[in-house]
């Protein structure tokens, strides 16, 4: 694994690179930094499903280049390290499995839903150190 964190727009990243966030498993993704994903993405496939109540806390769905972590239940709900980390878990099987070698991810869990970044990023560290996936947290 490699792991960076560098000063970017997110959306800026090349097209090779997986962008991953997190959400509720309500998909309603209308604040933050959902909301951008939502409209670029087009992630309404993935609101449908929440809709059928489909979405398991813990998972990672993916929808085209967006991995998105479900890690609380009601989008006014905050997720817990435990949640998090199943989710993380979720994505690097599903980066495996689909062969993704390349994420960019802003600090997950950390705006919005105020988790500790410290904590957040040891999770990850610890989920993908065995992988070849190059990981990169963009900032503002």
């Amino acid at each position: 694994m490699d792991f960076k964190e560098i000063k970017r727009d997110l959306f800026t990243m090349t097209e090779d690179y997986y962008l991953a966030h997190c959400i509720s498993s309500d998909a309603k993704m209308g604040a933050g930094i959902a909301v951008e994903f939502r409209k670029r993405f087009k992630l309404k496939a993935l609101q449908d499903a929440a809709n059928r109540s489909s979405l398991e806390i813990g998972k990672c769905y993916k929808v085209g280049r967006a991995l998105n972590l479900i890690t609380k239940s009601k989008y006014w709900h905050k997720p817990t390290y435990e949640s998090l980390t199943q989710a993380v878990v979720s994505m690097k099987e599903l980066c495996i499995s689909e062969g993704i070698t390349k994420l960019a991810m802003p600090q997950i869990g950390c705006g919005l839903d105020k988790l500790q970044w410290g904590k957040v990023r040891e999770i990850i560290k610890e989920a993908f150190d065995d992988t070849e996936v190059e990981i990169i947290v963009c900032t503002l």
